[in-house]
Parts: structure tokens; sequence; C-alpha cells
């Protein structure tokens, strides 16, 4: 019961963390968003952004949940906090990592979708939003480098 209660919370508290972030996002305070989004990675899932950037994503399942025994909350707020990451990154000008963001927010939810074995509208919703970011971003990045 304790192991739900706290997945709750945590899902709780990425929402309000979202919310605050997209907030800072608009004003154009994007260096308090990046402190922000620093201590929420911390915060909720006791690692830096950094240690799940270096985890390629086509292993990033398989290695929290066998490496760190994250259960699928914990892959449900990492999703958000990567979706968050790739917001943040997009408005920074910073179109690689926010496409990598976007692509492991995508394979965590994926997964979320295969395993759970329970149909989410809202996580249906987000994986189409998520799909359409890393199509704009891919043929974004292209035309860059095509210059």
């Amino acid at each position: 019961m304790f192991q739900k209660d706290y997945i709750l919370r945590m899902i709780e508290m990425i929402g309000d963390l979202i919310a605050a972030l997209i907030g800072l996002i608009k004003k154009g305070d994007l260096d308090q968003a990046e402190k922000m989004l620093e201590r929420g990675y911390y915060e909720l899932l006791r690692r830096d952004a950094s240690y799940f950037q270096l985890i390629p994503k086509e292993h990033l399942t398989d290695k929290l949940l066998s490496d760190h025994n994250f259960t699928n909350g914990h892959l449900s707020v990492l999703a958000e906090l990567f979706f968050a990451e790739a917001t943040l990154s997009e408005a920074q000008n910073k179109l690689k990592n926010s496409k990598d963001c976007y692509e492991k927010s995508l394979v965590l939810l994926e997964f979320l979708e295969q395993d759970d074995k329970t149909w989410s509208a809202k996580r249906e919703e987000r994986m189409d939003l998520l799909k359409g970011k890393i199509l704009g971003l891919y043929e974004n990045i292209n035309r860059h480098n095509s210059i």
C-alpha cells in the first residue's frame, strides 16, 4: 500500500511540476525552468537528469526495470520528465536533445501501453503528440544539416 501511495503522490507532483515548467517556458524564464527540471528529476527519481540521458533509448526500460527496480509508476513519471525536458530543450533551440527526450518519452509510454494491458486515452493522445513532435524535429534537424 505504501508503494502505491508513493507512486500516486509522485504522479500528482509531476503534474504540478509540468504545469510550473510550462509556465516558466512561456514567460521565457528558461534558466529557472532548467533548475526546476533538474530538481524534479532528483526529488522524484533520486537521480540527476544526466543519468537518464546516458541510457540509450533501446535499453531504457530494461536497465531501469532490472538494475534499479523501477515500477511502471516510476516509468510513467520519467516519461513525463522527458516530455518536460524535451519541451524546454525545444524552447532553448536544442533540437537534437529535444528529439532525443521526446523519443525516450515515447519509448516509455509504448512500453507502458503494452505492459499495463489497459488502454488509456490520455496515454494514447500523448503518444500521438510525441510522434508528431519527433517527426517535426527530425525534419527540422535535417533541414538545418542540409543548409
